[in-house]
C-alpha cells in the first residue's frame, strides 16, 4: 500500500528537495505555479529568510508579515509537507477519516502545514506549527476532518500546532507591514545603490531628526529632505520606510499608517542609530 501511496510527482518533488531546508535553503511543498490560477496568490522576498516565500492566499500573506516584524520568530517555513505519505495515511486510517486526494486524479496528496515557525524567547529554539484559515471554513465538517489529521501528526512530534483565523490577525498591522518591509534593504533602491552605510546612516539620522522636530506630515517633511540634500524625488520617504523596517523607529502598528499626517513615535531604538540626539 505505501508504495502505491506514493506517485511519481510525489517521489519527484521530494528528490528536488521541497519541504526540506531551513532559512534560505528551504524549498516550500507547493510552489504558486503547482496550484490553480484563481486565488489571490502572492510571492515575497523574506527579509529574515533572504529567500522567495510562496503564499496561496491573503491571509497566509498577511500572517507572514506579521510574523516578519515578529522579535521572536526566526524562521519561517511556508508550505510544509506533512511526511511521510505514509504516516498521514495511518493517522487518517485510525481515526476513520477519508485522507485528502487530488480532485482530479483522486490520488492520495500530501498534506502541507501553512506555517512552521522556528520561535526564540530566550529560552532556547522552539517549532510552531500554524495553519491559516478563514474562520468561516472552520464550520465545514471535511475542513476538521482534515485539521484533525494535522493536529494529531504534530502532536505526535511533540510541536504545538494551532489555528489562526482572521480574527488573530491584525488587518491594520499587517498593511502598515506591508508599507515598508521592501525597504528593509535600502541598498537596492536608486541613489542608494552608491552610498555607504555611513552615509545612509548619516541621512537617516538627519531626516529623523526632522521628523521629531517637525509637526509637518511625513511626506512635506520627506519632501523638503528631498530638496535641501539635493536627493532624488522620492528618497526621503524611501529614508522612512528604511527606518520603520529595520524598527529604528517604533510606531502605534494597530494604527492606520498616513504618511500625510504628522507622525507619532513611540520609541527609539538607540542601539540601531547611536547618534541620534533629541531636541
Amino acid at each position: 500500500m505505501s508504495k502505491r501511496a506514493r506517485t511519481s510527482k510525489i517521489e519527484k518533488w521530494i528528490k528536488e528537495g521541497r519541504g526540506s531546508g531551513v532559512g534560505a535553503d528551504y524549498k516550500p511543498w507547493i510552489n504558486i505555479q503547482d496550484v490553480s490560477s484563481k486565488g489571490r496568490s502572492t510571492r515575497l522576498k523574506g527579509i529574515k529568510t533572504t529567500r522567495q516565500h510562496e503564499f496561496l492566499s491573503d491571509l497566509e500573506r498577511n500572517y507572514f508579515y506579521l510574523t516578519e516584524y515578529s522579535g521572536f520568530v526566526v524562521d519561517i517555513r511556508e508550505q510544509f509537507p506533512l511526511l511521510p505519505l505514509e504516516e498521514t495515511i495511518v493517522i487518517a486510517d485510525e481515526l476513520g477519516l477519508k485522507h485528502p486526494t487530488d480532485p482530479e486524479t483522486n490520488e492520495l496528496v500530501v498534506m502541507t502545514t501553512d506555517f512552521l515557525l522556528t520561535v526564540d524567547k530566550g529560552e532556547g529554539l522552539i517549532e510552531l506549527a500554524r495553519t491559516i484559515k478563514m474562520k468561516d471554513e472552520l464550520l465545514k465538517k471535511r475542513v476538521i476532518e482534515k485539521f484533525e489529521i494535522e493536529r494529531v501528526y504534530w502532536e505526535r512530534r511533540q510541536i504545538d500546532w494551532g489555528i489562526v483565523t482572521e480574527l488573530e490577525i491584525p488587518k491594520e498591522m499587517a498593511r502598515n507591514i506591508s508599507y515598508f518591509h521592501d525597504y528593509y534593504d535600502i541598498q537596492q533602491y536608486d541613489v542608494f545603490q552608491s552610498l555607504g552605510i555611513q552615509q545612509i546612516e548619516d541621512l537617516a539620522m538627519a531626516l529623523l531628526q526632522r521628523i521629531l522636530k517637525g509637526n509637518q506630515s511625513i511626506r512635506e517633511i520627506a519632501n523638503v529632505f528631498d530638496k535641501d540634500t539635493h536627493m532624488p524625488w522620492g528618497s526621503g520617504m524611501t529614508l522612512f520606510y528604511h527606518l520603520l523596517a529595520q524598527k529604528i523607529i517604533q510606531i502605534d502598528m494597530l494604527e492606520p499608517l498616513n504618511v500625510e499626517q504628522p507622525l507619532v513615535i513611540q520609541s527609539i531604538d538607540e542601539s540601531k542609530l547611536k547618534k541620534v540626539r533629541y531636541g
